[in-house]
């Protein structure tokens, strides 16, 4: 979702420093680079040892997802291809699912605000399955519920660490780089895209 669907990277990195600043923490965008696919309560766990931070992890995801629902609903910004290529798919009788280590109200208020939320048959977060990218948690629980066999799913991916999780959960990634994520290690992809809107290529 993030980064594929919507251009969050900036919002998420600005509802990171939101919570984190009155802790007197400067958030770096190294530090956001590092955590591309886990969830907030992975990523607070880490923080809060390297930091000292007294609230519990779960109380910091509470606030940036609070904050993050808030920013989603004032300012969502499509990729572009949205909500073309989900449509078009759709159209063609894919089935077609969100797993985002994003969490479940976030998810719901993105595709909402994108109006593509009927497109998907299920929407699934890390939170509903402990962990984070590179796991594969997140695409295994999504092809369950989808009732599908990994092999014949595709993960759409704009990170290496969703990219790893993909082929750990023995599916088919295509990775479409983000600004943020340019820079990472794609090789182990089955496509390399430039575009979502190359996916139909692909898919037609």
């Amino acid at each position: 979702m993030d980064g594929v669907l919507v251009d969050s990277e900036p919002m998420h990195l600005d509802a990171m420093r939101r919570v984190l600043t009155p802790y007197g923490v400067a958030y770096t965008d190294r530090e956001n680079a590092e955590f591309f696919g886990f969830t907030d309560p992975e990523v607070f766990g880490i923080l809060r040892a390297r930091y000292g931070l007294a609230p519990e992890a779960l109380e910091l995801t509470r606030q940036r997802t609070k904050l993050l629902v808030e920013l989603t609903r004032e300012g969502t910004v499509p990729m572009p291809g949205v909500p073309d290529v989900p449509r078009a798919l759709h159209g063609l009788g894919y089935r077609l699912a969100v797993a985002s280590s994003s969490a479940p109200v976030v998810i719901r208020a993105t595709v909402e605000a994108l109006g593509i939320a009927p497109l998907f048959e299920t929407l699934v977060s890390g939170l509903d399955v402990g962990r984070g990218k590179p796991a594969p948690d997140v695409f295994v629980e999504t092809a369950r519920r989808l009732g599908v066999p990994p092999h014949a799913c595709l993960v759409v991916e704009d990170s290496r660490n969703g990219l790893l999780a993909a082929k750990a959960a023995r599916m088919a990634c295509a990775t479409i780089p983000c600004p943020a994520t340019r820079h990472e290690d794609f090789s182990e992809a089955d496509f390399k895209l430039e575009a979502l809107q190359d996916l139909l290529s692909i898919l037609r």
